[in-house]
């Protein structure tokens, strides 16, 4: 019998208040996990509370910056007391800053790197002592299509992205022989509040030339929803891949399958 109950389990999803790692962390506690998540404000960890109490989830806020090692430490080691080992980690944290590469300084391209992949391999480091002890642990690394291809004015992202999955096939090389999963997900492009005016019709009904030019290269022919990246994670996070490990699956609508419409 496949299973991909998460009854029991303990989940940490970096920066779930809102967005793909708010539905990602929902679809964990329908699955029965119990769910933790952090972020870097107080106002965001009360925000994140309040969207999981709203769907009937009581999930576990705190406040931690992945990019601070003492922090992280101190907030896995919190947990544990508190909430129990940690058997999932999922590190969605991120950000992207679109500027032309020749326009970037080099503080912007760290703190880039610095959040993206650096966050990942710290929050990965600390709880990978528990998951060898516990003799099982499941961690995915939110990838992106960027982690294959390149795009106008996301040279650090893209190289963080990059990073971000090698350091997945890294975990699983290095960690594998211990019952660790490290597994990625690439997100195409998803629909959230923050594409929203990306998929706005124009004045004259037409629609905004990015929608029209996502669609156009996506087979699917639309935009995905958070609710697509939600029966992906629950695999990668259940006893269904435990022989899954280095993995990116991308959950794109076949964009990078397709070289598009000739003109």
């Amino acid at each position: 019998m496949v299973n991909f109950s998460l009854e029991g389990k303990v989940a940490l999803v970096t920066g779930a208040s809102y967005g793909i790692g708010f539905a990602i962390a929902t679809a964990f506690a329908k699955a029965g996990a119990t769910i933790v998540f952090n972020d870097i404000k107080q106002e965001l960890v009360d925000k994140g509370l309040a969207a999981y109490e709203a769907e009937g989830i009581k999930a576990h806020g705190y406040v931690c910056d992945v990019t601070n090692e003492e922090q992280v430490n101190a907030f896995v080691a919190q947990v544990e007391k508190e909430v129990g080992v940690i058997d999932i980690l999922v590190n969605n944290a991120g950000i992207i800053k679109r500027i032309p590469m020749v326009e970037m300084t080099a503080a912007e391209f760290r703190q880039v790197i610095d959040i993206d992949l650096n966050g990942p391999f710290i929050v990965s480091k600390a709880v990978i002592p528990s998951m060898i002890k516990k003799g099982h642990g499941k961690i995915i690394n939110i990838c992106s299509m960027m982690s294959e291809l390149g795009r106008e004015t996301v040279s650090a992202y893209a190289a963080a992205k990059g990073g971000l999955k090698m350091l997945t096939r890294n975990i699983a090389s290095e960690y594998g022989e211990y019952n660790i999963q490290c597994n990625g997900i690439g997100p195409g492009y998803i629909a959230t509040p923050q594409t929203a005016p990306l998929r706005e019709r124009q004045d004259d009904g037409s629609r905004h030339p990015f929608d029209a030019f996502i669609v156009a290269k996506t087979p699917a022919a639309r935009w995905g929803t958070p609710e697509d990246l939600m029966g992906p994670a629950v695999f990668l996070a259940s006893d269904a891949s435990d022989f899954v490990n280095g993995h990116v699956l991308y959950v794109d609508g076949g964009i990078l399958a397709y070289i598009g419409k000739q003109p």
